[in-house]
C-alpha cells in the first residue's frame, strides 16, 4: 500500500503545482455620485487593490469623472446604468426624455423596489415603460463612451437592470451592440463578499482578509464595494436605512488601501485582474 500511497502525494502535488492562482475583480461602483467618493476610487486605483471601476453617467460629479479617468487610459471602466437616485440630500435627473422613470420634480426615483420609508418612491411601483428605459440607457451608454472611450462593459447601479425580463433582454441587446458585452456570470465568475464583520475599518480588513485566504486555485471572482472618504461632505450622503455612509466607505477604502491585504494578495499569487481580461 506504501507505494500507492506514494504516488497519490505525488500526482496531487504535480496537480496543485500547475494549478491556476485565484484571479479576483475588485470592483469600485459609483464613481460620479460625489467628489469624495471620485477622490477615494483615485486613491484605491493607484495605491490599492481596485481593478475595476464603474461610472454613473447622470450622476452631478460625472464630469470630474471624466477627467479623472482622461489621465488613466488603461483603466478598466464600466458604465454603472442607474435608474434611480437614492440619497436624500443630493439627486439626479435622466440624460434623456424618459417621462415614465422620472418623479414629480424630474429626479429618477429613489427605490426600485417598494420601500416603507419610501411609501410609492419605488420605480416598479409606478408606470414605467420599456421604450424609455431604453431611451434612457442608450443615452447613459453613448455619453459615456463620448466621454471615456475606453469603457469595457456595464453593470447595473441598485440592481435596475433586474425589474423584469424584458430588461434583462434589452440590456444585453445594449452590451453586444456597443460591444460592452462581459457579463462575468456568463463566464463562470463567482460573486465573493466579506467573511466575517465589517462595521469598521478593522473589521473590514480583516474580513476582507478572510475571504482572500478561502479563494480557491482554477477559479475566478468577483468583489463589489463603494470606496469613499469620511468626509461632511460623504456626512451630508445618506437615506433612510442607511445612516453611515462615510464611515463605512471609508472602511473600504482602507481595507483596499491595506499593506495587511496587499501582502496576503501577494503571498497566495492571487491575480488581480480587470473585466477586460475574461475575454482574453
Amino acid at each position: 500500500m506504501r507505494p500507492l500511497f506514494l504516488l497519490v502525494i505525488v500526482l496531487a502535488n504535480a496537480v496543485l503545482a500547475h494549478a491556476a492562482p485565484p484571479r479576483l475583480i475588485v470592483r469600485r461602483d459609483d464613481m460620479g455620485a460625489a467628489h469624495a467618493i471620485n477622490e477615494a476610487i483615485m486613491k484605491c486605483h493607484k495605491e490599492g487593490i481596485q481593478t475595476s471601476i464603474e461610472v454613473i453617467v447622470p450622476a452631478p460629479w460625472f464630469p470630474e469623472a471624466v477627467k479623472m479617468l482622461a489621465d488613466e487610459p488603461r483603466a478598466d471602466v464600466g458604465i454603472h446604468l442607474a435608474l434611480t437616485s437614492e440619497w436624500d440630500n443630493v439627486k439626479w435627473r435622466p440624460v434623456s426624455d424618459c417621462p415614465s422613470l422620472r418623479d414629480a420634480d424630474g429626479y429618477f426615483f429613489p427605490m426600485i423596489y417598494p420601500n416603507k420609508n419610501y411609501p410609492k418612491q419605488s420605480l416598479t411601483e409606478n408606470d414605467w415603460q420599456l421604450p424609455d428605459v431604453e431611451t434612457e440607457l442608450r443615452a447613459q451608454i453613448e455619453l459615456g463612451l463620448k466621454h471615456i472611450p475606453h469603457v469595457s462593459h456595464l453593470s447595473s447601479h441598485m440592481n435596475c437592470t433586474g425589474i423584469g425580463d424584458s430588461v434583462l433582454a434589452l440590456v444585453k441587446k445594449l452590451a453586444i451592440e456597443y460591444r460592452l458585452d462581459i457579463e462575468p456570470s456568463e463566464l463562470g465568475v463567482k460573486n465573493v463578499g466579506y467573511i466575517g464583520p465589517r462595521g469598521t475599518s478593522e473589521e473590514k480588513i480583516a474580513s476582507f482578509i478572510k475571504m482572500l485566504e478561502g479563494l480557491e486555485q482554477d477559479t475566478t471572482y468577483l468583489f463589489v464595494d463603494h470606496p469613499g472618504f469620511d468626509t461632511p461632505e460623504m456626512r451630508a450622503i445618506h437615506h433612510i436605512g442607511y445612516a453611515n455612509v462615510a464611515p463605512d466607505r471609508q472602511g473600504v477604502t482602507d481595507a483596499w488601501t491595506s499593506p495587511r491585504v496587499r501582502d496576503v494578495v501577494k503571498a497566495r499569487g492571487i491575480q488581480l485582474i480587470r473585466y477586460r481580461d475574461l475575454k482574453q
